[in-house]
């Protein structure tokens, strides 16, 4: 039983050693860190943050193959370059060997004949490289490589990339790219106020659609176009921009991770700030992550893993250009939520049904009004229109003044937070002043108001000018968007609520199960059953009662310590899958029993040629759920966890949850809560609820074992762990275990 150690695993995840506010912090080569703070594998546990101030707004900038002549390609962009620095008020200084000016502005030979400090050198030329080496020998903080033909190219690309990133790492100058462009140089309007978006692309034709909300009055503050991420990466941005004031959301179009942990590292920091990351990851199938590697030569990682990886840190996942724009749009500027409550009001009854079907199934919550509430809003709505939510008035009170007196009712509610009004087509007398109404009635609410304008023209005047020209009422031109960004809105302040980071639960020291576990490790080589098992209870993970013998009278006699009925298994390193060749007996009752199953186990073992560690001997285990948990080595991520329902139904069903280490017990829970077979462990055609405590505390010890054993332990796989019922615990009744 667990009895005797139920919740030590527990309580000491969930130790908070660091608080969640800024640590202390060290500045290198303009990066900060955490100092001494490591988790048990000597990994950071704060994000890194480079200071990207001189980067976005530099004093000086060294255009290295500038150019005036005409046709050439390095013209255009140095034109750019230039309107881009009168603009902001930065030096240009053109670096040419053979010319003496470019556009009129007079040239130096090198980048070592710079006289004057350099904030930031962009890099025209078809081999950085050289540059890069130069640039060593100056005090430029960072430069720009414009330059393709690296990883996304191939093998060949990829190591000239390498080259050209160890090259950076010992300059100590931080690098955009290679493989990026202008986007960062953009003209961004300062005519904007409130929270903006910032963006961050892997592809810069995929960032313009966010780009471009600032002709719809939407501000951006930054645009990083990442490129292949040679040195700079998006993570390195999302930890630069969760710190900015001016910054409400972090808009971002992922197609691979340089760093897992990176990327989780920065996740959390803006968790901790309380700022949204949306972000666009393209990989879902093998074509989409095959593309995404030809594109920026980086890796996609396993989706589900991703997937998870993102909810888990509070990153909203989308997968539309344009719910990029519309959710990143309404969690910049939406303010903290004060109820959970969504109410849909609509002039239309079949409107206001559709929406609120839609909305339901997606999983917001629409409140039945109270009665008094509805009371109020039938002095202006007839009474045989429903009320009680979505609200339906008719459409008549709309165009005169009891249209305002129903929206401000709705929102006078406490249990609402959000009022959504589809507006599906254009009919002036009605819609121009509901659209008027919803605008002032957002001005003087701190609630959110949202609308969708469903009009495929979108010229109309109440769109353009009255919802579009309101920075308090969130817009939308679909169903499906409104509902993704309300979800994410609410979900994220529910998320950074209280938020406490799962890296400040990981262990910084092993534990004396690691010492333990350690010992039994064989680098390179799977595990027996019998020593998977050792592992386990070197974790306090809860085995059946067994012995592991080499004749038949030693099994008759493990049996009888053992107690009848006993279940015997072959035992060796090689055996995968035992039951598939008949090296399983279950429920032998009797000496007579065990004798024949021992000669029959060795038998077909040496018939199949595999080579025994011995036949165990275990005690037989009460029904209860059955449950897989283990631990495999994402490419990206590193160790990561995953329970689901075990036995065969594991191969049929594929019912699992994934998480990455570290993480703390709400997680765990929440891992099962996702399970389509969730109801099995709460008891089903009368079988008793099973010991859902008792799991998560197997879950927990498992993901302790996968950080320690992070450079031991390639695969776990304990399967099934028999859940018993409420009480009783759980028991692990096979495993197999791969060394790294």
């Amino acid at each position: 039983m667990l009895g005797s150690t139920h919740g030590t695993f527990t309580t000491d995840l969930r130790a908070r050693v660091v608080a969640c506010g800024e640590s202390p912090r060290t500045t290198v080569h303009g990066v900060t860190a955490a100092p001494g703070d490591q988790d048990v594998s000597g990994r950071p546990l704060h994000a890194p943050v480079p200071d990207l101030d001189r980067f976005f707004r530099p004093e000086s900038v060294a255009v290295v193959g500038a150019s005036d002549a005409e046709g050439r390609p390095n013209t255009g962009i140095t034109r750019q370059l230039l309107a881009w620095a009168e603009r902001v008020g930065t030096r240009l200084v053109p670096v040419h060997p053979t010319r003496t000016s470019v556009f009129g502005i007079d040239c130096v030979p090198s980048v070592g004949a710079l006289t004057e400090p350099v904030d930031l050198a962009v890099l025209l030329v078809a081999d950085p490289l050289p540059v890069i080496e130069e640039l060593a020998e100056t005090k430029v903080r960072f430069a720009v490589a414009f330059a393709s033909g690296f990883a996304e190219t191939g093998e060949a690309g990829a190591a000239a990339q390498e080259r050209l990133a160890a090259a950076v790492r010992r300059s100590g100058i931080r690098l955009l790219g290679p493989n990026t462009n202008l986007n960062a140089f953009e003209r961004f309007r300062e005519d904007l106020e409130g929270p903006a978006v910032a963006l961050i692309t892997q592809s810069g034709h995929q960032g313009r659609p966010v780009f471009t909300l600032q002709e719809l009055g939407v501000r951006l503050s930054h645009w990083a176009p990442t490129g292949n991420e040679a040195d700079l990466e998006t993570s390195d941005f999302i930890s630069y921009f969760a710190g900015r004031p001016e910054v409400g959301a972090i808009a971002c179009y992922v197609e691979g991770l340089k760093d897992g942990r990176s990327f989780l590292l920065a996740a959390d920091r803006a968790a901790r700030h309380g700022v949204p990351v949306v972000a666009v990851k393209v990989g879902r199938t093998e074509t989409g992550a095959r593309t995404a590697a030809s594109h920026t030569g980086k890796l996609t990682g396993a989706d589900q893993v991703v997937d998870a990886a993102m909810r888990q840190y509070g990153v909203i996942r989308v997968d539309g250009l344009d719910q990029l724009q519309d959710t990143a749009t309404l969690l910049a500027r939406a303010r903290r939520p004060h109820a959970d409550g969504v109410v849909v009001y609509s002039i239309s009854g079949g409107t206001g049904a559709h929406f609120a079907d839609l909305a339901t199934a997606a999983g917001l919550e629409l409140p039945t009004l109270p009665q008094a509430k509805q009371d109020e809003l039938h002095q202006w709505i007839p009474e045989y229109l429903s009320v009680s939510n979505p609200v339906d008035n008719g459409g008549h009170p709309v165009g005169d003044w009891r249209g305002r007196k129903i929206i401000d009712a709705i929102l006078a509610d406490p249990s609402v937070g959000v009022l959504i009004c589809p507006i599906t087509g254009p009919f002036p007398p009605m819609s121009d002043k509901l659209a008027q109404d919803l605008v002032e009635a957002a001005e003087a609410t701190d609630k959110l108001v949202c609308v969708v304008w469903g009009s495929p023209v979108g010229t109309e005047d109440a769109y353009r000018t009255t919802l579009l020209g309101s920075s308090r009422v969130a817009t939308f031109r679909t169903f499906a968007n409104c509902i993704g960004a309300v979800k994410a809105y609410l979900d994220h302040h529910r998320f950074t609520t209280g938020y406490r980071s799962p890296f400040d639960e990981a262990p910084r020291t092993p534990s004396p199960s690691f010492r333990k576990a350690q010992a039994l490790m064989r680098p390179g080589r799977r595990l027996s059953e019998h020593a998977a098992k050792q592992l386990l209870r070197a974790y306090g993970i809860r085995v059946p009662r067994e012995q592991l013998v080499t004749s038949a009278a030693a099994a008759v006699r493990a049996a009888g310590l053992v107690g009848y009925p006993v279940v015997m298994k072959a035992s060796g390193a090689q055996l995968a899958h035992k039951t598939e060749l008949g090296l399983v007996k279950v429920g032998l009752t009797s000496a007579s029993q065990v004798r024949d199953a021992y000669r029959e186990l060795t038998d077909i073992a040496r018939f199949e040629s595999i080579d025994l560690d011995g036949i165990l001997v275990c005690q037989m285990v009460g029904r209860g759920v059955e449950m897989v948990v283990g631990v495999t080595r994402d490419e990206l991520f590193g160790p990561t966890v995953t329970v689901g329902l075990g036995g065969v139904l594991v191969e049929v069903l594929n019912d699992t949850a994934v998480r990455v280490p570290p993480f703390g017990e709400r997680e765990a829970r929440s891992m099962l809560a996702e399970l389509r077979g969730r109801a099995l462990l709460d008891g089903v055609r009368g079988a008793p609820p099973a010991d859902v405590d008792a799991l998560v505390e197997v879950v927990l010890r498992v993901q302790r074992m996968a950080l320690e054993l992070d450079g031991d332990l390639a695969e776990l796989d304990i399967n099934p762990l028999m859940v018993l019922p409420r009480g009783q615990g759980a028991v692990a009744l096979d495993a197999l275990a791969v060394c790294r």
